[in-house]
């Protein structure tokens, strides 16, 4: 890939513009609540990058935020608005626990294999009914995942309240074995570096390599695309959305395995957070590619962790929200304008 030829592209300049902008607009909010922007902006990337273990809790953000936008800018390609993500890490996380719990007895190359199989099958299958509905029953992916997201919860929160609960009374699964607990690279106090930040590199390189270098990568994008003219080019429409969808959920799914063996070594009742709909931040910052996709993970990761120390500096924590928002808001506009533009381009060629 040309290095120069990636850093001038278009997609790339408006994200890079619209954080830019953001910035400057949160330092403008400062100074009019009677805050110092410089002092701020010192203090969030001192508790982003200042010491090993803000560098470590910051890597360990971003894995998660990695894969999820992945996911959703996955879905994105293929013209597919999968809001559904939180609820597959959430049936990914929740198999992959289970899964853990039933290979004590194997060694860990067979251990943590099987375990992530199994996040993401379980990802990908709940993803693939909202596809299937969408390709064969004309539902909306937007309702049905959706819906799909509040199904997740409410089996998870039954699972690990019921049949599926560790001793204790708490809403969490019991701890899966050892074997299929991913090793740390490094421990700073509490906070731990796990191997899971080498997952979410390697599927920034297959997704890469799946959408620029395969037959699947260039049927999703000649869907998304344009369907009418995909199908009159010999490509299932419906074969795709669905093959789409389960892709996008697989990664969700290993999103929420990640955070199984890699960080509580157990399913927690509130594990998927937010995470999900994170991914649709990412992935409009990132504009759907897999390296920008990368990057805006890191970008938010970091503002979120520096974001304690900001507070500490005594600026309002709500700002990062702020800074999220505008930055969304800048991309999202670029895109409407250009639609209005093609639109209008077509009206006046017809």
């Amino acid at each position: 890939m040309n290095v120069k030829k990636y850093l001038l592209n278009e997609k790339v300049i408006i994200s890079l513009l619209s954080v830019l902008i953001s910035l400057v607009i949160a330092a403008i909010v400062m100074i009019v609540i009677g805050k110092n922007p410089l002092v701020a902006y010192a203090a969030l990337f001192y508790g982003a990058f200042g010491t090993k273990e803000a560098i470590i809790d910051n890597l360990m953000k971003a894995s998660p935020l990695i894969l999820t936008g992945l996911a959703v800018g996955f879905g994105f390609r293929a013209g597919l608005f999968n809001i559904g993500a939180n609820g597959q890490v959430i049936i990914g996380a929740l198999l992959s626990a289970y899964v853990g719990t039933l290979v004590g007895s194997y060694p860990f190359f067979l251990s943590i294999p099987l375990v992530m199989i199994a996040g993401m099958l379980g990802g990908a299958a709940w993803a693939a009914i909202a596809g299937w509905l969408k390709a064969y029953r004309g539902a909306h992916e937007v309702i049905t995942t959706i819906m799909l997201n509040y199904v997740a919860t409410f089996i998870a929160n039954y699972v690990v309240n019921g049949p599926f609960q560790a001793p204790g009374g708490v809403p969490k699964s019991p701890s899966i074995a050892y074997s299929a607990q991913f090793p740390n690279i490094m421990s700073v106090g509490a906070t731990s570096l796990s191997t899971i930040i080498f997952v979410s590199l390697a599927a920034i390189v297959v997704i890469y390599v799946i959408i620029q270098r395969t037959t699947i990568g260039y049927e999703v994008k000649a869907v998304g695309f344009n369907p009418y003219a995909a199908e009159y080019g010999g490509i299932s429409i419906g074969k795709n959305v669905v093959l789409a969808m389960a892709i996008s959920g697989a990664l969700a799914g290993l999103a929420g395995t990640t955070q199984v063996v890699g960080v509580y070594g157990r399913y927690f009742g509130a594990l998927g957070g937010s995470m999900g709909f994170d991914g649709i931040t990412i992935a409009l910052i990132g504009q759907n590619d897999p390296i920008g996709i990368a990057l805006a993970a890191f970008l938010i990761s970091s503002i979120r962790t520096g974001s304690n120390q900001m507070q500490i500096a005594g600026v309002p924590k709500d700002l990062v929200v702020i800074i999220q928002g505008i930055i969304i808001f800048l991309v999202a506009a670029n895109r409407i304008i250009k639609t209005i533009r093609i639109r209008r381009r077509k009206e006046a060629e017809a």
